[in-house]
């Protein structure tokens, strides 16, 4: 039990790490505007986002709270999965670490800016996605990985 939750929590301290760098650095390197790394595709930009994934909810009274609230559940229900029979595979505990420090990337901003920093941007032609940031991509890739596992039997 205990090196399952020390392997969630290794990867989980990596991304809210590495996350929390990326994003002082990109609120110091970026404030001046936005910097292209691939014309026409990719650029560095810095955006403050007060609601959820692509900006929304934020009409939601009290949203911050509310992302919070849904943080800490996402939280438990990733330790839960961990310390359960699908907690066994390596797998399951990197995916739900990676969810993890994603989420707890998000949530200290929100606890201390009181919105998200995001800032990668990518785009092509008349498309444009919307900005985001590690944690984020963090909480997808975990999300894509856990569920591949799961419909091939392995979670």
């Amino acid at each position: 039990m205990r090196r399952r939750l020390f392997n969630l929590a290794v990867v989980a301290l990596a991304v809210v790490g590495l996350d929390q760098v990326l994003k002082a650095l990109a609120q110091h390197l970026l404030a001046a505007g936005p910097v292209p790394v691939i014309p026409g595709f990719f650029d560095l930009v810095l955006v403050y986002n007060r609601g959820a994934a692509f900006g929304s909810f934020t009409w939601l009274p009290r949203a911050n709270w509310v992302f919070l609230g849904v943080t800490l559940v996402a939280v438990g229900v990733a330790l839960w999965l961990a310390l359960g029979p699908s907690g066994r595979r390596a797998g399951v505990r990197v995916s739900l670490g990676l969810i993890v420090g994603g989420a707890l990337g998000n949530m200290i901003d929100r606890l201390r800016l009181g919105q998200v920093v995001d800032f990668v941007y990518l785009y092509l032609g008349s498309w444009h996605w919307p900005a985001f940031n590690l944690a984020d991509a963090a909480i997808t890739v975990g999300g894509v990985y856990l569920a591949w596992m799961m419909i091939r039997g392995k979670a």
